[in-house]
């Protein structure tokens, strides 16, 4: 065969489209991260996005950013699907605030398997539930039962031994909820002050409100409602009023959203936690993208990172 110059052109040509046709997308392009959250009807997961979305702004020429959340807090079927798409759109890092801690974590070892980096924030996967599974997911996020212990801590001054209070949980499976819970439960049993009840109020306005109107009215003689986030602590509020006991049952939440502001000023509201929610996406994604630029296997990647939590009351700066 008579070999022309176009001829090797050609063949150089197509050996070079070979390379590049073998070559994991993820060599030649910058790293993909993907953000799924919980319900993006939270303000605080907005806030969240938010901050993702800022910081992917301003630092474009290092990664791209896809964001998702879900519409409803227990909606857990519709997350799996979310993560499964983002898979399916060749990420290289997953960065996730599960709706449940035991239920994500198939989705989540199916990911791992085909080499995505997954990193997990605000609401903890289940440890037990991992270690069934062999895979070691690092979480980014604060100490939560730590938080409700100081909000807790902050209510207890202005109530009495003796005095009843109720809980508003969030959604139950969730490790989270559990260890706002667990801090609330600390607080109340150091100061001496009656839990009556523990019940879900799903994390969400709607439900915290019939939650904190039902325990109103089965203890009449209630001192205060502690709520798991402040979504349902704005519904405790509006539960309050309603009964005709503002200013005789006190009312705390969790996460200093910005429609709790005006409450904690007016004193609707006690006390909340901030976490930083803007922050928390922020130090999983530096997380994930430290790994990738370290060529970090999952199972090599840090255990935990724990990032703050703060007290804020109608005096805080």
């Amino acid at each position: 065969m008579k070999f022309t110059r176009r001829t090797l052109q050609s063949a150089a040509a197509l050996t070079l489209l070979g390379a590049i046709a073998a070559t994991p997308a993820f060599a030649q392009d910058k790293p993909k991260v993907a953000l799924v959250m919980k319900s993006l009807a939270n303000e605080f997961f907005r806030t969240m996005e938010d901050g993702a979305k800022a910081h992917n702004k301003a630092n474009a020429a290092k990664y791209t950013l896809v964001a998702n959340g879900i519409k409803d807090e227990t909606d857990t079927s519709a997350q799996i699907k979310m993560v499964e798409q983002m898979v399916a759109q060749k990420i290289n890092a997953l960065v996730i605030a599960p709706a449940d801690s035991k239920a994500l974590v198939p989705v989540i070892k199916a990911a791992i398997d085909k080499g995505i980096l997954v990193v997990n924030i605000d609401n903890q996967l289940d440890a037990a539930a991992l270690k069934e599974k062999g895979i070691l997911v690092p979480f980014v996020g604060p100490d939560n039962r730590a938080g409700a212990k100081l909000v807790g801590d902050a209510l207890a001054k202005e109530l009495k031994a003796g005095d009843k209070v109720g809980i508003i949980e969030g959604v139950s499976t969730t490790f989270n909820a559990q260890q706002r819970t667990l801090g609330y439960q600390d607080a109340m049993k150091a100061a001496n002050v009656t839990v009556v009840g523990v019940q879900s109020g799903q994390w969400e306005i709607d439900k915290g409100n019939t939650v904190a109107a039902g325990m109103m009215r089965e203890h009449p003689d209630l001192k205060a409602l502690l709520a798991g986030n402040d979504s349902m602590a704005l519904g405790a509020v509006a539960a309050v009023k309603a009964a005709g006991k503002t200013g005789k049952v006190l009312v705390v939440g969790y996460d200093n959203i910005g429609a709790i502001k005006p409450m904690l000023a007016d004193g609707r509201v006690l006390a909340t936690a901030d976490q930083f929610a803007a922050k928390q996406a922020v130090f999983g994604i530096e997380t994930a993208l430290k790994a990738i630029a370290d060529k970090k296997k999952q199972s090599e990647m840090p255990a935990e990172v724990k990032t703050d939590v703060v007290l804020v009351t109608k005096s805080s700066k």
